[in-house]
């Protein structure tokens, strides 16, 4: 489907057209430059949500919402001045640009405020290829809960030993939006976003377990069977009845793909301009050196047909771009929005608002391969808590998993603590798994961190 289809398309599905957030996103630009400002940007959306949730066979939540916004920002000058609404009548939009504008008015000037440099903006977007990131789910409340009921269903037939649940979640959200700047730029398409989730119990009295699992896509067709996702919430419940502390010991670490993503994303806010420019990271000034074991390459793919995290521009309207970000485990690149950039005397990466589909070249391994390649240490499939320290790269969080030996699970893991130093983290990843799980912005398979101290008894 190109862009102007899924734009048509969608037209019916939304309370405002595609044309009419266009035109509010130009009204709003007019009165600000009316009003005196020297400089606006604008964000224009609007978008609707179904989420139902089943619990031991019966119907726990139907949750509607339906939203738009307008949030405008302004410049007098270097003082910026911010006001959104949820009201989209004209004398509303008036009030929100006049509500910016005294804001800034009382504002410190900032000398590194502003729009973007108008060469990096994705003026010519509409020229590029479609994203395919809009396919409506024409989803009933009863089909919803049929869903939710047979992840669930499928879920309990697993083992007698699956006795309970927290519930299987069905959720659908599509919006569409428009950005724009009065540097000319303007932008903007639809969106979807579905989910489908399982959380079961296994065990009783005091030997209870549970776990999950959960698929995420643009397009519905790609989450998979809901039976298939209730069964693997049941196994893993089940995998982790019997769980014991073990010796505190320094061993090898797999953390499991899912929790994988967590390590890439310590990473993404460590090298990301609000970090390095207020010295809270433990890697400013890192651009060209190892961070990372020499068997890393990280891309950066912004324009994936379909994926979670693509995207024409980011939220300054700076175009995005193909881009390596480790290359032999050496930084290429931070990631940096139009104001960061402008902290550290560099150029906007693209990255306002985040990153573009970060992908972690796999290896050659699944995850049995990583264990036996590991021998002897932890597979981590839980963690707890936030202990990250990102001043000095100090890691330290609750975990759960599996105790390995010569290469094979041996039993299930509880009430443990795994610690270490990010940047010794990051140079010993030895190997990366090819057990890639997509559901968001970074795609890595399971990672093997050569040493750890887990405490324990």
């Amino acid at each position: 489907m190109s862009r102007s289809a899924a734009t048509v398309s969608s037209e019916s599905r939304f309370s405002h057209r595609f044309d009419t957030l266009q035109q509010l996103a130009r009204d709003v630009l007019a009165h600000a430059r009316k009003s005196g400002a020297s400089a606006c940007e604008v964000d224009v959306s609007d978008g609707f949500g179904q989420s139902v949730t089943v619990r031991r066979g019966d119907v726990e939540t139907i949750e509607y919402n339906r939203d738009k916004a307008i949030a405008v920002a302004v410049y007098l000058g270097q003082r910026k001045g911010q006001a959104s609404t949820s009201d989209f009548s004209p004398a509303a939009l008036r009030e929100t640009v006049d509500a910016a504008l005294n804001i800034a008015r009382f504002t410190a000037a900032d000398p590194c405020a502003g729009l973007p440099d108008a060469s990096l903006l994705a003026i010519d977007s509409q020229e590029l290829p479609d994203l395919d990131l809009y396919h409506p789910w024409l989803l009933s409340v009863e089909a919803a809960v049929d869903l939710a009921k047979r992840c669930e269903t499928a879920a309990f037939a697993v083992s007698p030993q699956v006795g309970n649940s927290e519930g299987a979640t069905v959720s659908t959200q599509e919006g569409h939006f428009v950005s724009a700047n009065s540097l000319g730029f303007i932008g903007g398409y639809p969106t979807s976003r579905h989910y489908l989730s399982c959380s079961m119990i296994a065990g009783e009295s005091e030997n209870m377990q549970r776990d999950d699992w959960y698929a995420i896509a643009r397009d519905p067709q790609m989450i998979g069977s809901p039976e298939l996702i209730g069964e693997r919430a049941a196994k893993r419940a089940l995998s982790r009845l019997g769980a014991r502390k073990i010796k505190t010991c320094k061993v090898p670490v797999v953390f499991e793909a899912p929790l994988a993503s967590s390590l890439i994303g310590h990473f993404v806010h460590a090298v990301s301009g609000g970090s390095l420019y207020r010295k809270t990271s433990f890697l400013v000034d890192s651009l060209g050196k190892r961070v990372f074991s020499k068997k890393l390459r990280i891309s950066e793919r912004p324009h994936l047909p379909g994926a979670l995290a693509s995207g024409y521009f980011d939220s300054d309207g700076v175009a995005t771009h193909d881009r390596e970000v480790v290359v032999g485990g050496r930084l290429q690149g931070y990631f940096l929005s139009a104001y960061t950039a402008r902290k550290l005397g560099m150029q906007s990466t693209g990255n306002a608002g985040g990153c573009h589909n970060l992908i972690v070249h796999p290896g050659k391994r699944d995850l049995p391969g990583l264990l036996r390649k590991m021998g002897r240490g932890l597979l981590v499939t839980e963690l707890l808590g936030q202990g990250v320290n990102y001043v000095t790269g100090d890691y330290s969080r609750g975990a759960a998993g599996f105790w390995v030996e010569d290469g094979e699970i041996v039993h299930p893991v509880e009430e443990i603590t795994i610690a270490g130093n990010l940047r010794e983290m990051f140079r010993d990843i030895s190997a990366v798994g090819n057990d890639v799980l997509v559901r968001g912005a970074k795609q890595v398979g399971s990672l093997l961190v050569e040493q750890m101290k887990v405490a324990g008894e």
